[in-house]
């Protein structure tokens, strides 16, 4: 009869010697599709005619395809804080203008790409896309994802809710700076993410966002200030 040695190692749990799951895909690859037919798209010579649908498209399947991936962090709540700090949002964005210097310029213009039926499809496109996609694909990255990443890599043991100044200003910097308007943009994002902390819940950043956008879109086409797009 033989004894086990003493020395032997401890067995460990099979799950702990498994490579964790990949969980970035949901908010990454949304914003990463947008991104490069943003980029890209000019420089390949593409229309703004197709590159916008294009990309609203392509944007609206990653999201529908991922959204059991990140469906607990978004609870359908209407709360008037959020609709109202969206409506600042875009108070903020058009009032502030030609008060700080612009990184860059928008050249988009649907009747500078085409006219009648086709720049009111393109409209259209810009509007959904503004209102319906941007806001789902931007808040899943910025406030779900890079937020809590900057505080651990295991992003999504996080809370949404956690808060750290690190995080906080980076990412609301980072927000800015992805906008031509970049000024309007950083309180945009610390407004996003302040609402987050508070609601807890993804939906309140999302509505705000959506609700900026609205309004932004609808300002646009009164006005015809194109740059604004």
């Amino acid at each position: 009869m033989t004894t086990k040695s003493k020395n032997r190692a401890p067995r460990l749990p099979t799950n702990s010697l498994k490579i964790p799951k990949k969980v970035y895909a949901p908010y990454l690859l949304p914003f990463a599709v947008f991104t490069v037919i943003t980029y890209l798209g000019p420089l390949l010579g593409m229309s703004a005619v197709y590159a916008y649908p294009l990309k609203t498209v392509l944007v609206a399947a990653c999201l529908i395809h991922f959204k059991k991936d990140y469906r607990r962090e978004i609870r359908i709540e209407f709360k008037p804080e959020a609709v109202l700090s969206g409506a600042l949002v875009f108070a903020l964005w058009v009032l502030s203008e030609n008060l700080y210097p612009h990184n860059g310029v928008s050249v988009f213009s649907s009747w500078g790409h085409t006219g009648g039926a086709a720049a009111a499809v393109l409209i259209s496109f810009r509007l959904a896309g503004a209102v319906l996609v941007v806001p789902l694909m931007e808040e899943l990255f910025w406030r779900s994802f890079a937020l809590r990443f900057l505080i651990s890599t295991d992003f999504r043991s996080v809370p949404l809710e956690s808060f750290t100044w690190f995080s906080f200003i980076a990412v609301s910097l980072a927000f800015g700076f992805e906008h031509h308007r970049w000024l309007p943009g950083i309180l945009a994002g610390l407004i996003y993410a302040l609402l987050l902390y508070r609601s807890k819940n993804l939906f309140s950043p999302i509505l705000s966002h959506a609700v900026t956008n609205l309004l932004l879109g609808i300002y646009v086409l009164i006005t015809r200030q194109w740059s604004f797009w």
